[in-house]
């Protein structure tokens, strides 16, 4: 019998994967989303979406994009890590992105026919275009004064692109070095981690989303709160935990995810930690 049916769940329900389906809408998160789309609509411009590793900010992303229907202005590209140095090379990334050929594969003759692509679906299409990026914190100030050029484009009336940032905190300094990058933010917001109460409802919304019955309780009140102990109400970690404390429920016949569980699971993975820290002094001390 597999994982699933010892469950009866029909799909996994902590997976790490940024599934929509699965995106429990706290109350950060809720207003993050709301005032994210407001903003696009509004054609505000940049917005920027911070938070710590886990917090949700990719699943946001892949949600806002549900948010909009195929019907509406918008056409969305997104670029999921832009771990590239050099100017021209993020330029070519966007060419192909946009799925448009310059004349010559120069910076100059990028950013005309970016200029040119962003002015005909405007002007000519009526479309809009919204350009996320996720991981933004590995951008350089090069690449940010890039994007801030593209947002000087622009008709008496509208912005011809909208760039959402999301990013994790360590960009905040390099943002607020640059200036007039910075003053051009029409919206920033902050992902901060689940309270208590949220995990809890997280975990029932994402077992329900996976075919568990509403109403009865797979993890008892004492679990949930370890969990939340232990994640600091970081999602990231609170699926991975959730995930492998019912492996070990259904490896030991259990019907339920109990405290001590938790604590094992917790128990093996700070063991762990602890023999990459020894490994990694030794090598130190072997040269």
């Amino acid at each position: 019998m597999s994982y699933l049916e010892a469950l009866g769940l029909k799909k996994e329900p902590f997976s790490t994967s940024p599934d929509p389906a699965f995106f429990y809408r706290s109350s950060i998160h809720r207003a993050a989303l709301a005032r994210l789309e407001i903003a696009i609509r509004l054609k505000r411009g940049l917005s920027i979406i911070l938070g710590d590793i886990g917090t949700g900010k990719t699943t946001l992303a892949r949600t806002l994009l549900k948010s909009f229907k195929e019907e509406d202005p918008f056409e969305f590209y997104m670029i999921f890590d832009p771990s590239v140095q050099r100017e021209s090379q993020f330029l070519a990334l966007l060419c192909d992105l946009f799925k448009i050929k310059p004349l010559r594969q120069t910076t100059v003759h990028y950013k005309r026919a970016i200029q040119n692509f962003l002015f005909e679906k405007n002007l000519s299409d009526h479309k809009t275009i919204v350009l996320m990026i996720d991981e933004s914190q590995k951008l350089s100030p090069a690449l940010l004064e890039v994007l801030r050029i593209f947002l000087n484009y622009e008709t008496n009336d509208t912005k011809l692109l909208q760039l959402v940032l999301f990013s994790q905190m360590e960009i905040l300094p390099k943002l607020l070095s640059l200036e007039n990058f910075y003053d051009r933010i029409g919206f920033k917001y902050i992902l901060r981690p689940l309270s208590l109460i949220e995990l809890q409802e997280m975990i029932q919304y994402r077992l329900h989303q996976a075919g568990w019955p509403e109403g009865q309780e797979l993890f008892t009140a004492q679990a949930i709160e370890r969990i939340w102990h232990y994640s600091d109400g970081r999602l990231r970690q609170v699926t991975q935990l959730c995930h492998q404390t019912l492996l070990k429920m259904v490896m030991h016949e259990e019907s339920q995810v109990k405290e001590p569980m938790v604590e094992e699971i917790v128990h093996e993975e700070e063991a762990f930690l602890n023999a990459q820290h020894d490994t990694r002094r030794e090598v130190t001390q072997a040269y």
